[in-house]
């Protein structure tokens, strides 16, 4: 699993900083999640192929997370794309992008597929053989989700000098890799347990941007492998988190310790602050294991 972090600052977009932008590689899937102004410049700097995306998540719709879609959108055309590109965000991303589109003569020339988002309860939103996405309701100022990315539990592994001493034809592995127990040349019934070990843990990632301090969300990310939590601001500023219903570096570390999830991504920090270093040094009083984020990061959890 590995998270490019293309930008991870609140508001807006600076000469050396970028607002919100995520590419979540996990099984063989490359996600975008939301997609603040700058974003397609970002994914050139970090080589990230354009074809490869092919769902992109929008967590709410201001201006931060979303203002480089249309923009992205463009360029897919320009690149003669063909391929169908799924957007999943709160009801009304459909409208605003399609109207851009409408009055600049831009139609797409491949299929652009729209899945709002108007439950305010969790729900599974995609999922194929490899991967579940289901929605985190947040708190903010506008209607907005995070996002849990899970990977489905894979084949069991095959000690292949196991199943040679057992006598097991060839053909009958993949059976063993799905937990089917099988017969041996000779004639014997043998156990999967045998001859196979369990698979590894399957990982999630939880993503939480934007969003006051809420411990409902802590059931929905329990144990997740990474938790990234928006850290707009310091303690000092704890005053501006309530009525801008966003969090400090502290409530996030709160939020992964009761959630007990076994890494914290640090991010949207206000550019109010000259060193992001401060936000793992308040964090790591309640929670040890800080990551922060910073535009171009390569996080990669094994």
């Amino acid at each position: 699993m590995k998270i490019n972090i293309l930008g991870c600052y609140a508001a807006t977009p600076r000469s050396f900083t970028n607002p919100t932008s995520q590419v979540l590689e996990i099984q063989n899937n490359h996600f975008l999640i939301d997609c603040g102004e700058g974003t397609q410049v970002q994914l050139r700097r970090n080589k990230i192929k354009f074809s490869k995306i092919k769902h992109i998540f929008i967590s709410h719709l201001h201006g931060d997370h979303f203002y480089g879609l249309v923009g992205l959108v463009s360029t897919f055309r320009l690149l003669n794309r063909e391929s169908e590109l799924h957007i999943y965000g709160p009801k009304g991303i459909k409208e605003i992008i399609t109207l851009q589109l409408k009055l600049a003569n831009s139609w797409t020339n491949f299929p652009l597929i729209f899945h709002e988002l108007t439950s305010k309860e969790p729900e599974l939103i995609y999922e194929n053989s490899k991967v579940s996405v289901s929605t985190i309701p947040l708190k903010h100022r506008v209607y907005t989700n995070g996002f849990l990315f899970k990977e489905k539990e894979g084949d069991r592994k095959l000690l292949i000098d196991k199943a040679e001493t057992y006598n097991i034809d060839f053909s009958l592995f993949k059976s063993l890799k799905k937990g089917k127990d099988v017969v041996s040349e000779d004639g014997k019934l043998i156990a999967n347990h045998l001859v196979t070990a369990d698979p590894l843990p399957p990982k999630s990632y939880a993503y939480c941007s934007d969003t006051m301090f809420d411990t409902d969300i802590v059931p929905l990310i329990k144990n997740a492998t990474v938790l990234y939590h928006e850290s707009t601001f310091l303690e000092d500023k704890a005053d501006l988190a309530l009525p801008t219903k966003h969090s400090t570096a502290k409530q996030a570390a709160t939020i992964a310790k009761l959630a007990e999830v076994q890494k914290l991504i640090l991010g949207h920090y206000s550019t109010r602050y000259p060193n992001i270093e401060l936000f793992r040094t308040e964090a790591s009083t309640i929670f040890p294991e800080i990551i922060l984020a910073d535009d171009g990061k390569e996080i990669i959890v094994e």
